[in-house]
């Protein structure tokens, strides 16, 4: 079990879309934490180049998260959203993506990872068959599932999966659901951690608003085998945040799930696309997020917050800049002292 190869029970969440760099996820493995890659969005190319970049930096276990691919949306409920957004577009001097379905190169990523024997192969948006998760076992990777139900945290063990992710709703990004309903039920991460240690055997993995090392020793404590933190690790300089986005987690702006950005659930600092077109975006995920990236692009180069995803948990306004291993180290100390503070106040007399 590669967590049991793990100094510190810190992870690095793969934050795809920009920030997710080689040098930030070595930066956590060498510090003694595990770091992971995104594959999300990356080209199988340009994915095996950072995989090579990787390796060029850490000797220690690593991951990879991989989108589990969906179904496509219906486009005549796609169109209506895109053509309510020209406005922006024109607004922005750009055009519009043409918003279509693609699987993120689902089959290239899998022989990549599996070629590469990669650590951990970890998963999102869904449960990879259980043919896909024997293959990857047999190449020697251990297989990540991310989950935010029980009934989900069922399947994904049916599946043969080795650890689960449990993501809270206080998460920034992408709601982890397997199918991103209107009536989710949207669990917390400590309620999360403790029904499924009573229902599950096999590890588990908090994530969401976690920020603090008093938040990790709270997840452990519920018992976690470690702590998924992504949103922490955005201000550090070895991430590839827009410092449009970084400039955003200092602020104590609020977050809200929205679809506006990609039509599927994610979690982001509130702002004026969000609050406009949040009520009117459909669940039509990747098509949207296609639709408006070239719309994103724009706000990034300008330097305008009001029309990207500032991708955030709840707990942004908690970010520090400083280095990854730094950061790793101190997350550490920090959820020392709070564990012994805890049981301190536990041995007291009543």
């Amino acid at each position: 079990m590669i967590l049991d190869e793990v100094p510190v029970p810190v992870v690095l969440a793969p934050l795809a879309g920009g920030p997710s760099t080689p040098e930030l996820a070595a930066a956590v493995c060498e510090a003694g934490g595990l770091g992971f890659l995104a594959a999300g969005y990356l080209r199988p190319d340009a994915l095996g180049t950072a995989l090579d970049r990787l390796a060029g930096l850490t000797a220690r276990p690593y991951g990879v998260n991989v989108f589990v691919p969906g179904a496509p949306s219906d486009p005549d409920r796609v169109a209506p959203y895109v053509d309510l957004l020209a406005g922006e577009a024109d607004r922005y001097g750009v055009e519009l993506g043409r918003p279509r379905f693609d699987d993120d190169g689902w089959a290239d990523k899998l022989a990549l990872v599996e070629e590469r024997r990669v650590p951990v192969v970890s998963f999102t948006f869904g449960c990879p068959p259980a043919a896909v998760v024997d293959r990857l076992r047999t190449a020697g990777s251990e297989v990540w599932v991310t989950v935010t139900t029980p009934e989900e945290a069922a399947q994904a063990v049916r599946a043969g999966a080795d650890v689960l992710v449990a993501q809270g709703v206080e998460a920034g990004g992408h709601r982890a659901s397997f199918t991103d309903a209107d009536d989710a039920t949207d669990y917390g991460v400590l309620a999360l951690v403790q029904l499924l240690g009573r229902t599950v055997d096999v590890p588990v993995v908090a994530a969401g608003g976690l920020a603090t090392g008093a938040a990790v020793a709270a997840v452990l404590c519920a018992g976690a085998r470690a702590a998924q933190l992504g949103t922490a690790f955005l201000g550090c300089p070895e991430a590839g945040t827009a410092q449009v986005h970084r400039d955003a987690l200092a602020e104590s702006t609020p977050t809200a799930l929205t679809r506006a950005f990609t039509g599927r659930t994610a979690r982001g600092i509130r702002n004026r696309f969000m609050d406009r077109y949040g009520a009117r975006a459909p669940r039509a995920y990747p098509e949207v997020h296609f639709a408006t990236a070239p719309l994103r692009a724009a706000g990034r180069a300008a330097g305008d917050p009001g029309v990207v995803n500032l991708w955030a948990g709840q707990t942004h306004a908690l970010v520090p800049s400083r280095p990854a291993a730094e950061l790793v180290r101190t997350l550490a100390a920090e959820a020392r002292t709070a564990a012994a503070g805890a049981l301190d106040r536990l041995g007291r007399p009543a």
